[in-house]
Protein backbone atom coordinates (compact mmCIF):
# COMPACT_ATOMS: atom_id res chain seq x y z
CA UNK A 1 0.00 0.00 0.00
CA UNK A 2 1.24 3.61 -0.80
CA UNK A 3 1.67 5.87 2.66
CA UNK A 4 -1.71 6.63 4.17
CA UNK A 5 -2.53 10.42 3.08
CA UNK A 6 -3.80 11.53 5.89
CA UNK A 7 -2.51 15.18 5.60
CA UNK A 8 0.54 13.37 4.58
CA UNK A 9 2.61 12.51 1.38
CA UNK A 10 0.41 9.58 -0.55
CA UNK A 11 2.96 8.92 -3.22
CA UNK A 12 5.15 5.49 -2.62
CA UNK A 13 8.97 6.46 -1.57
CA UNK A 14 11.76 7.50 -4.22
CA UNK A 15 12.77 4.94 -6.73
CA UNK A 16 15.44 4.67 -9.47
CA UNK A 17 15.50 3.26 -12.73
CA UNK A 18 16.58 -0.55 -13.33
CA UNK A 19 16.66 0.30 -17.02
CA UNK A 20 17.29 3.22 -19.15
CA UNK A 21 18.19 4.05 -22.85
CA UNK A 22 17.90 5.76 -26.05
CA UNK A 23 15.37 4.42 -28.74
CA UNK A 24 15.38 5.78 -32.10
CA UNK A 25 12.20 6.46 -33.19
CA UNK A 26 13.14 7.92 -37.05
CA UNK A 27 13.02 11.63 -38.41
CA UNK A 28 16.17 11.96 -37.07
CA UNK A 29 14.61 11.92 -33.31
CA UNK A 30 15.95 9.87 -30.30
CA UNK A 31 13.32 9.07 -27.18
CA UNK A 32 14.60 8.82 -23.63
CA UNK A 33 13.27 6.09 -21.96
CA UNK A 34 13.37 4.49 -18.43
CA UNK A 35 11.83 1.74 -16.72
CA UNK A 36 11.22 1.18 -12.87
CA UNK A 37 9.62 -0.61 -10.08
CA UNK A 38 9.03 -4.83 -10.25
CA UNK A 39 10.35 -5.80 -13.68
CA UNK A 40 7.72 -8.44 -13.54
CA UNK A 41 5.04 -5.96 -12.68
CA UNK A 42 1.84 -4.57 -14.15
CA UNK A 43 2.99 -2.85 -17.00
CA UNK A 44 2.21 1.30 -17.20
CA UNK A 45 3.45 3.73 -19.70
CA UNK A 46 3.25 7.75 -18.13
CA UNK A 47 2.77 10.01 -20.68
CA UNK A 48 3.81 13.46 -19.47
CA UNK A 49 2.25 16.86 -20.20
CA UNK A 50 3.07 20.06 -21.64
CA UNK A 51 3.91 18.80 -24.63
CA UNK A 52 7.30 19.73 -24.16
CA UNK A 53 7.56 19.11 -20.55
CA UNK A 54 9.37 16.14 -20.25
CA UNK A 55 9.44 13.60 -16.91
CA UNK A 56 10.57 14.34 -13.52
CA UNK A 57 11.67 11.64 -10.80
CA UNK A 58 8.37 12.50 -8.60
CA UNK A 59 5.83 10.79 -11.10
CA UNK A 60 7.69 7.52 -10.64
CA UNK A 61 6.06 7.76 -7.47
CA UNK A 62 2.55 7.27 -8.43
CA UNK A 63 2.74 3.86 -8.69
CA UNK A 64 3.57 0.73 -5.81
CA UNK A 65 7.03 -0.38 -7.37
CA UNK A 66 6.32 -3.76 -5.79
CA UNK A 67 3.61 -4.47 -8.37
CA UNK A 68 4.47 -1.65 -11.48
CA UNK A 69 6.40 -2.25 -14.24
CA UNK A 70 6.52 1.72 -14.48
CA UNK A 71 7.31 2.97 -18.10
CA UNK A 72 8.27 6.74 -18.56
CA UNK A 73 9.76 8.83 -21.49
CA UNK A 74 10.75 11.80 -22.73
CA UNK A 75 8.56 12.67 -25.60
CA UNK A 76 10.10 14.08 -29.31
CA UNK A 77 12.15 16.93 -28.85
CA UNK A 78 12.37 17.72 -24.64
CA UNK A 79 13.71 15.71 -21.17
CA UNK A 80 17.09 14.16 -22.56
CA UNK A 81 15.24 13.56 -25.46
CA UNK A 82 17.27 14.43 -28.94
CA UNK A 83 17.31 16.80 -30.63
CA UNK A 84 16.03 19.36 -27.88
CA UNK A 85 13.73 22.10 -29.29
CA UNK A 86 15.50 24.81 -27.37
CA UNK A 87 18.69 24.27 -30.00
CA UNK A 88 17.75 26.62 -32.90
CA UNK A 89 17.07 25.21 -36.23
CA UNK A 90 15.14 21.64 -34.59
CA UNK A 91 12.97 21.19 -37.23
CA UNK A 92 9.84 20.17 -35.68
CA UNK A 93 7.72 19.05 -39.03
CA UNK A 94 8.21 15.26 -37.48
CA UNK A 95 6.88 15.93 -34.14
CA UNK A 96 2.60 15.61 -34.18
CA UNK A 97 0.52 13.73 -31.73
CA UNK A 98 0.37 11.11 -34.27
CA UNK A 99 4.48 10.63 -34.23
CA UNK A 100 4.38 10.30 -30.58
CA UNK A 101 1.17 7.69 -30.94
CA UNK A 102 3.49 6.06 -33.34
CA UNK A 103 6.61 6.20 -30.52
CA UNK A 104 4.54 4.37 -27.41
CA UNK A 105 3.47 1.81 -29.92
CA UNK A 106 7.41 1.75 -30.96
CA UNK A 107 8.40 1.77 -27.19
CA UNK A 108 5.82 -1.08 -26.46
CA UNK A 109 7.03 -3.81 -28.70
CA UNK A 110 10.92 -2.94 -27.80
CA UNK A 111 10.10 -3.42 -24.56
CA UNK A 112 8.20 -6.54 -25.19
CA UNK A 113 5.09 -5.39 -23.19
CA UNK A 114 1.60 -6.95 -24.84
CA UNK A 115 -1.12 -4.71 -23.07
CA UNK A 116 -0.43 -1.84 -20.47
CA UNK A 117 -1.97 0.86 -18.23
CA UNK A 118 -1.88 3.81 -19.68
CA UNK A 119 -1.36 7.27 -17.79
CA UNK A 120 -1.98 10.89 -18.46
CA UNK A 121 -2.41 14.19 -17.18
CA UNK A 122 -3.01 17.51 -19.37
CA UNK A 123 -1.96 17.02 -22.53
CA UNK A 124 -0.60 13.26 -21.67
CA UNK A 125 -4.48 12.76 -21.14
CA UNK A 126 -4.93 13.70 -24.76
CA UNK A 127 -2.15 12.19 -26.09
CA UNK A 128 -3.30 8.69 -23.65
CA UNK A 129 -7.06 9.31 -25.26
CA UNK A 130 -5.43 9.40 -28.97
CA UNK A 131 -3.00 6.04 -28.35
CA UNK A 132 -5.95 4.35 -26.70
CA UNK A 133 -8.78 5.53 -29.69
CA UNK A 134 -5.94 4.14 -31.87
CA UNK A 135 -4.69 0.91 -30.34
CA UNK A 136 -7.53 0.24 -27.68
CA UNK A 137 -6.47 -3.89 -27.89
CA UNK A 138 -3.07 -2.77 -26.33
CA UNK A 139 -4.50 -0.88 -23.11
CA UNK A 140 -5.99 -2.64 -20.07
CA UNK A 141 -7.05 0.75 -18.14
CA UNK A 142 -6.58 4.92 -18.75
CA UNK A 143 -6.04 6.83 -15.79
CA UNK A 144 -6.25 10.56 -16.62
CA UNK A 145 -6.55 14.04 -14.49
CA UNK A 146 -6.91 16.99 -15.95
CA UNK A 147 -8.40 16.39 -18.82
CA UNK A 148 -7.28 18.53 -22.52
CA UNK A 149 -8.65 17.32 -25.60
CA UNK A 150 -7.32 21.02 -27.82
CA UNK A 151 -10.68 22.08 -28.61
CA UNK A 152 -10.35 25.86 -30.32
CA UNK A 153 -12.44 26.84 -27.28
CA UNK A 154 -10.01 25.42 -24.36
CA UNK A 155 -7.08 26.97 -26.16
CA UNK A 156 -8.96 30.36 -26.43
CA UNK A 157 -10.24 29.83 -22.95
CA UNK A 158 -6.64 29.85 -21.46
CA UNK A 159 -4.68 31.47 -24.07
CA UNK A 160 -7.18 34.44 -25.40
CA UNK A 161 -8.72 36.33 -22.41
CA UNK A 162 -11.21 33.69 -20.22
CA UNK A 163 -8.23 32.59 -17.92
CA UNK A 164 -6.72 36.60 -17.90
CA UNK A 165 -9.60 37.54 -16.36
CA UNK A 166 -8.83 35.56 -13.28
CA UNK A 167 -5.04 36.19 -13.45
CA UNK A 168 -5.46 39.70 -15.13
CA UNK A 169 -1.76 40.82 -13.69
CA UNK A 170 0.04 37.48 -14.59
CA UNK A 171 -2.06 37.71 -18.54
CA UNK A 172 -0.26 41.47 -18.76
CA UNK A 173 2.89 39.73 -18.21
CA UNK A 174 1.59 37.16 -21.05
CA UNK A 175 0.92 39.71 -23.50
CA UNK A 176 3.99 41.87 -22.76
CA UNK A 177 6.07 40.12 -26.08
CA UNK A 178 2.55 40.92 -27.84
CA UNK A 179 3.07 44.65 -26.90
CA UNK A 180 0.81 44.54 -24.20
CA UNK A 181 -3.26 44.68 -23.57
CA UNK A 182 -3.65 46.55 -26.50
CA UNK A 183 -3.07 42.98 -28.56
CA UNK A 184 -6.29 42.24 -30.34
CA UNK A 185 -5.83 38.94 -32.23
CA UNK A 186 -5.08 34.90 -31.26
CA UNK A 187 -2.46 34.89 -29.06
CA UNK A 188 -1.18 31.55 -30.00
CA UNK A 189 -0.42 32.35 -33.98
CA UNK A 190 1.23 35.52 -32.11
CA UNK A 191 3.13 33.80 -30.16
CA UNK A 192 3.99 31.24 -32.96
CA UNK A 193 6.26 34.18 -34.89
CA UNK A 194 7.99 35.33 -31.79
CA UNK A 195 9.05 31.74 -30.47
CA UNK A 196 10.52 30.96 -33.82
CA UNK A 197 11.79 34.06 -34.69
CA UNK A 198 15.81 33.58 -35.49
CA UNK A 199 16.62 36.22 -33.05
CA UNK A 200 17.44 35.14 -29.14
CA UNK A 201 16.64 38.84 -27.84
CA UNK A 202 13.37 37.77 -29.99
CA UNK A 203 12.72 33.77 -28.82
CA UNK A 204 14.23 33.65 -25.23
CA UNK A 205 11.79 36.27 -23.63
CA UNK A 206 9.07 34.98 -25.55
CA UNK A 207 10.09 31.81 -24.56
CA UNK A 208 9.91 32.33 -20.59
CA UNK A 209 6.89 34.36 -21.34
CA UNK A 210 4.26 32.07 -22.59
CA UNK A 211 5.95 28.82 -19.86
CA UNK A 212 5.98 31.08 -16.82
CA UNK A 213 2.24 31.83 -17.56
CA UNK A 214 1.43 28.21 -17.03
CA UNK A 215 3.25 27.72 -13.93
CA UNK A 216 1.75 31.15 -12.03
CA UNK A 217 -1.31 29.09 -14.09
CA UNK A 218 -1.71 25.50 -13.07
CA UNK A 219 -1.67 25.33 -9.08
CA UNK A 220 -4.53 26.98 -6.83
CA UNK A 221 -2.27 28.53 -4.41
CA UNK A 222 0.92 30.46 -6.17
CA UNK A 223 3.81 27.97 -6.01
CA UNK A 224 6.85 29.90 -6.65
CA UNK A 225 9.47 27.28 -7.14
CA UNK A 226 7.34 26.11 -10.23
CA UNK A 227 7.30 29.32 -11.83
CA UNK A 228 11.43 29.36 -11.34
CA UNK A 229 11.73 26.23 -12.77
CA UNK A 230 9.48 27.23 -16.00
CA UNK A 231 11.55 30.07 -16.18
CA UNK A 232 14.42 28.59 -16.66
CA UNK A 233 16.01 29.84 -20.63
CA UNK A 234 16.29 26.45 -21.99
CA UNK A 235 13.53 24.39 -20.69
CA UNK A 236 11.26 27.52 -21.30
CA UNK A 237 12.19 27.76 -24.53
CA UNK A 238 11.69 23.97 -25.71
CA UNK A 239 8.34 23.85 -23.73
CA UNK A 240 7.22 26.63 -25.64
CA UNK A 241 7.82 26.24 -28.75
CA UNK A 242 6.78 22.70 -28.56
CA UNK A 243 3.18 23.59 -26.74
CA UNK A 244 2.87 26.19 -29.40
CA UNK A 245 3.82 23.76 -32.50
CA UNK A 246 1.13 21.25 -31.33
CA UNK A 247 -1.76 24.07 -30.49
CA UNK A 248 -1.19 25.59 -33.59
CA UNK A 249 -1.91 23.20 -35.20
CA UNK A 250 -4.66 21.67 -32.76
CA UNK A 251 -3.20 18.61 -32.17
CA UNK A 252 -3.77 17.58 -35.76
CA UNK A 253 -7.05 16.66 -34.21
CA UNK A 254 -10.32 17.49 -36.17
CA UNK A 255 -12.20 19.47 -33.38
CA UNK A 256 -14.10 17.61 -30.95
CA UNK A 257 -12.28 14.46 -31.99
CA UNK A 258 -11.38 12.65 -28.83
CA UNK A 259 -14.70 12.85 -27.38
CA UNK A 260 -16.21 12.26 -30.25
CA UNK A 261 -14.23 9.01 -30.59
CA UNK A 262 -14.62 7.61 -26.92
CA UNK A 263 -16.93 4.69 -27.88
CA UNK A 264 -13.74 2.88 -29.39
CA UNK A 265 -12.97 3.05 -25.25
CA UNK A 266 -15.67 1.05 -24.50
CA UNK A 267 -14.45 -1.93 -22.56
CA UNK A 268 -11.29 -0.09 -21.01
CA UNK A 269 -12.36 0.60 -17.27
CA UNK A 270 -10.83 4.50 -15.89
CA UNK A 271 -10.84 6.78 -13.38
CA UNK A 272 -11.02 10.55 -14.70
CA UNK A 273 -9.14 12.81 -12.06
CA UNK A 274 -10.37 16.44 -12.25
CA UNK A 275 -9.32 19.70 -10.21
CA UNK A 276 -12.59 21.48 -9.42
CA UNK A 277 -10.74 25.19 -9.99
CA UNK A 278 -8.63 23.57 -12.95
CA UNK A 279 -8.24 26.85 -15.08
CA UNK A 280 -5.96 25.52 -17.44
CA UNK A 281 -8.34 22.73 -18.24
CA UNK A 282 -11.47 23.55 -17.12
CA UNK A 283 -13.51 20.68 -15.74
CA UNK A 284 -16.12 21.11 -18.65
CA UNK A 285 -13.74 18.70 -20.82
CA UNK A 286 -13.54 16.11 -18.12
CA UNK A 287 -17.06 16.03 -17.40
CA UNK A 288 -17.73 15.58 -21.40
CA UNK A 289 -15.38 13.01 -21.98
CA UNK A 290 -17.27 11.02 -18.95
CA UNK A 291 -20.52 11.58 -20.64
CA UNK A 292 -18.92 10.34 -23.63
CA UNK A 293 -17.24 7.07 -21.84
CA UNK A 294 -19.08 5.88 -18.96
CA UNK A 295 -16.92 3.41 -18.14
CA UNK A 296 -14.73 5.43 -16.52
CA UNK A 297 -15.06 6.71 -12.89
CA UNK A 298 -14.89 10.55 -12.79
CA UNK A 299 -13.16 11.68 -9.56
CA UNK A 300 -13.38 15.80 -8.98
CA UNK A 301 -10.80 16.87 -5.97
CA UNK A 302 -13.03 19.96 -4.42
CA UNK A 303 -9.87 22.34 -3.34
CA UNK A 304 -7.28 21.91 -6.18
CA UNK A 305 -6.00 23.14 -9.73
CA UNK A 306 -4.02 21.68 -12.56
CA UNK A 307 -1.00 19.93 -10.80
CA UNK A 308 -1.11 16.53 -10.38
CA UNK A 309 0.63 17.44 -7.22
CA UNK A 310 -2.34 19.16 -5.96
CA UNK A 311 -4.25 17.73 -2.66
CA UNK A 312 -6.62 15.44 -3.42
CA UNK A 313 -5.48 15.14 -7.07
CA UNK A 314 -2.47 12.86 -5.69
CA UNK A 315 -4.61 10.98 -3.51
CA UNK A 316 -7.44 9.70 -6.02
CA UNK A 317 -4.30 9.17 -8.78
CA UNK A 318 -2.70 6.62 -6.35
CA UNK A 319 -5.96 5.22 -5.55
CA UNK A 320 -6.78 4.78 -9.09
CA UNK A 321 -3.48 3.21 -9.63
CA UNK A 322 -3.77 0.91 -6.54
CA UNK A 323 -6.99 -0.39 -7.33
CA UNK A 324 -5.95 -1.30 -10.72
CA UNK A 325 -2.82 -3.53 -9.09
CA UNK A 326 -5.02 -5.28 -6.86
CA UNK A 327 -7.73 -5.97 -9.50
CA UNK A 328 -4.98 -7.35 -11.84
CA UNK A 329 -3.48 -9.31 -8.80
CA UNK A 330 -6.89 -10.74 -8.28
CA UNK A 331 -7.34 -11.88 -11.73
CA UNK A 332 -4.30 -13.25 -12.00
CA UNK A 333 -4.92 -15.46 -8.67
Amino acid sequence: MSQESGGADPLYPPIEPYATGMLDVGDGHQIYWEECGNPSGKPVVFLHGGPGGGIQPKVRRLFDPARYRIVLFDQRGCGQSRPHASAWGVDLSANTTWHLVADIERLREYRRIPRWQVFGGSWGSALALAYAEQHPDRVTELVLRGIFTLRRSELDFYYNGGAGQLFPERYETFLAPLGGRSFAGDTIAAYHELLFDRDPAVHEPAGVAWSSWEAATITLEQDDSLIAEFSDPIFALAFARIENHYFFHRGWFSEGQLIANAGRLAGIPGVIVQGRYDLATPAVTAYELHQAWRQADFKVAPVAGHAFSEPGILDALVAATDRFALESDMTAR
